[in-house]
């Protein structure tokens, strides 16, 4: 068996994820994993497929109908073997604060520094309820390299989060 990725953006519109689900059927492929989304009003995001390695072709072919129809998907082979939470603890990591630019680059530069592997990244903006200024949230599933404590990535966000002025939560995650 081989397993690829399913890259897809195009204008949002419905019927778009039947008409990938029916490509990847068609090619003979089994729809595993997805993270799928209107980002922008477009329609973004990844799905993962197991298929017999002979049937790649196929879901070539049928991806094209799809692209005709303009979503555009490219198709990468995925890592085979790749590790699942190969290093240390997994941390579900929250954070919410008066929206302003540069919120996600310290954050991600905190935890690139320590060498944290950031496995799922998810951000929106909303407004406060009573003023209707923009808030920031960010939810994050972290997984920390091996002998890396919990508490100094606790304490590299906390030193950061006063200067952005943001609050932070950061908990083992469900499922670690």
């Amino acid at each position: 068996m081989a397993s690829v990725i399913l890259s897809v953006s195009g204008s949002d519109r419905p019927g778009l994820t039947e008409a990938l689900a029916r490509a990847v059927q068609a090619g003979g492929g089994n729809w595993l994993e997805s993270h799928l989304s209107r980002l922008g009003g477009l329609y973004v995001g990844s799905v993962l497929v197991a298929l017999d390695e002979g049937r790649i072709e196929a879901l070539r072919e049928a991806v094209r109908a799809v692209d005709a129809e303009g979503l555009d998907v490219r198709i990468a082979p995925a890592l085979e073997g790749a590790p699942e939470g190969a290093a240390g603890e997994a941390l579900q990591f929250s954070l919410v604060g008066q929206d302003r630019p540069g919120i996600v680059r310290q954050v991600t530069g905190a935890l690139s520094g320590l060498s944290v592997n950031i496995e799922t990244f998810e951000t929106r903006t909303s407004a406060e309820p009573h003023s209707g200024a923009p808030l920031f949230h960010l939810e994050a599933r972290l997984r920390l390299p091996a002998g890396l404590p919990a508490d100094k990535v606790q304490a590299a966000l906390e030193a950061i989060s006063g200067e952005i002025m943001v609050d932070t939560v950061l908990k083992p995650a469900a499922g670690a």
